[in-house]
Formats: structure tokens, sequence, C-alpha cells
């Protein structure tokens, strides 16, 4: 009896001793998945989303016609200095994403008899939000609309009584992109066009000088919508990564119209483009020392 009694003792502090070890597993376990969940939390927050920027050079032809200055098309040369830029935003649970390009173009071009000359120069500045419409690992499309501003102007270096034409305008416009990954290369193609805004020009024979120092200047600013303008900007791209840098190279196609106060202007442009595309973080603090993660808003 006194060896039964035993053995049952034993067992049960085997068993007790077991119990302890399964529940000490247990505990070590669940702070185990505690400590990765927490960790994995961390490297979220601590994710960063990156500014894609490029700057590229475009050289290609121009065709510039306004009979404000000559019924006649004159073509030639147009160089320009593009900036590209696309950031991350706060807004639509962070998935909006802001571009803004900054363009300098300057075009020398002859009437069809190369008689006479005609210089043409433009600042552009656009910024528009654009929503991921769909995404997936290779494919990203997206659609949005924003402001686009621009101020230059045509010289015709023949006429002496109006030998310049001004060029300024502020528009509402809408834009669609598309990129694609294939293998190591980006692609991205982009459309925009205004839809609202206003421009200016004055009437047919009318003078600068009766404009700005007479101050008749009523009627030179004009609604524009797509019955007196109509424009379209062409974008195509392909990312190339090198190394540490990536060569971005592809097309920009300009078609610019409008007809008002018995007027119409045309200008239109093609270009081959390249430059350079960079990665680059805008914060500072600890946050800037401990980050080791990146997530573009582009790639």
């Amino acid at each position: 009896m006194v060896s039964k009694n035993r053995c049952s003792i034993e067992n049960a502090v085997s068993t007790i001793v077991r119990m302890r070890s399964f529940i000490a597993r247990i505990k070590i376990r669940t702070l185990f998945f505690l400590l990765v969940c927490s960790i994995s939390l961390s490297a979220q927050e601590n994710t960063f989303k990156s500014t894609n920027q490029a700057t590229l050079l475009g050289v290609g032809k121009a065709f510039l016609t306004d009979t404000y200055l000559s019924p006649l098309e004159y073509n030639g040369l147009t160089l320009s200095l593009l900036h590209d830029r696309i950031s991350p935003t706060r807004l639509f649970n962070e998935k909006l994403i802001l571009q803004q390009q900054f363009q300098m173009q300057v075009a020398f071009s002859k009437n069809p008899s190369a008689s006479a000359s005609e210089y043409f120069g433009e600042v552009t500045y656009m910024a528009t939000g654009l929503y991921p419409f769909f995404r997936n690992n290779n494919f990203r499309f997206y659609g949005g609309a924003g402001l686009d501003t621009s101020l230059g102007g045509i010289y015709n270096v023949r006429n002496s009584n109006n030998p310049g034409s001004l060029k300024a305008s502020a528009n509402l416009g809408l834009s669609a992109m598309a990129t694609y990954d294939w293998r190591r290369f980006t692609f991205r193609w982009q459309v925009s066009t205004p839809f609202a805004g206003m421009f200016f020009s004055p009437e047919y024979g009318q003078s600068y000088y009766e404009i700005f120092s007479l101050g008749n200047g009523k009627g030179t600013v004009r609604f524009a919508s797509f019955q007196n303008q109509l424009a379209l900007r062409n974008y195509f791209t392909v990312d190339i990564p090198i190394n540490n840098f990536t060569i971005r190279t592809g097309y920009l196609g300009n078609y610019y119209r409008t007809d008002v106060n018995d007027i119409i202007t045309k200008i239109v442009s093609h270009q081959f483009m390249v430059g350079f595309a960079v990665e680059s973080l805008n914060f500072g603090g600890f946050k800037a020392k401990k980050n080791n993660r990146l997530k573009s808003s582009y790639y």
C-alpha cells in the first residue's frame, strides 16, 4: 500500500511539473509573438515615403502660328528644361500623390521662305493631385486634376508696330497617368488637358501700348473652355537604372490652340527628353537617423 501511494504522489508531482513546463512554454511563445508584432508595428510606423525627382533636357521641333503677328506658320528648333517632382501626401488615406512640373521652353523658328524669324519663350508650372484607381505589382493607373499656369510670348523680328504677342494663362486641368514595371525598367505614359480657366488675348490690330499705357484692356482677359481653347500634353518616359543612378528618357509633346478675338494661336512642339531621376527624403530629427526603410511614392 505504501508503494502504491508513493507512486501516486510521484505521478501527481510529475504531472504538475509537466503542466508548469507547458504553461511556461505558452508564456514564452506568447511573449515572443507580442514582441514580433511590436517590432513589426514599429517598423511600419517608421516607414517613410520618398519623393521622386527628375530633371530633364529636351530638344525637338516647334511649330508657331499667331495671326496677331503673321498668317504664316513658323517652325524651327525648340529647347526646354523640365523638373518633374512626385511626392506623397496625407490625403485620401495617404494614397494621393502630388506631381509638380516646372518647365522653361524656348524656340527659334522661321517662316516657310526663311525670310523672317520668330522667337518663342515660356515658363510653365503645373501642380496635379493623382489618385491610384488601380494598382498591382507591376501596373499602376492614376487619375486626377490640378492647376496649370504659364507665362511667355512670341516675338516676330519683321513686324515694327506690333512685334510681340504676350501669352499668359491659368487653367484647371485633368490628367491621367499609367506606369508599368518591366524587368529593370519603369515605363510611364501621362496625358493632361485643361478644361476651364482664363487666358490673355488682345483684339486683332489692338496694340499693347493701347492696352498697358492707355488702360484700354477691356476684353483682353477671356474665360477659357473647350470652345476657345484646346490643349493636350503627351508625356512618355522610360526609367533605366544603372548602378547607383537612374537615367530617365522619353518624349514630350505639347499642343496648344486658342481662337478668340479674331486671333488664332497655335503652338505645337515635339521633344526628345533625357535626364536623371532620384529618390529623396525631406525630414530630420531622430526619425531620420533611425529610419532604414524607404517606400517610394512613384516606383
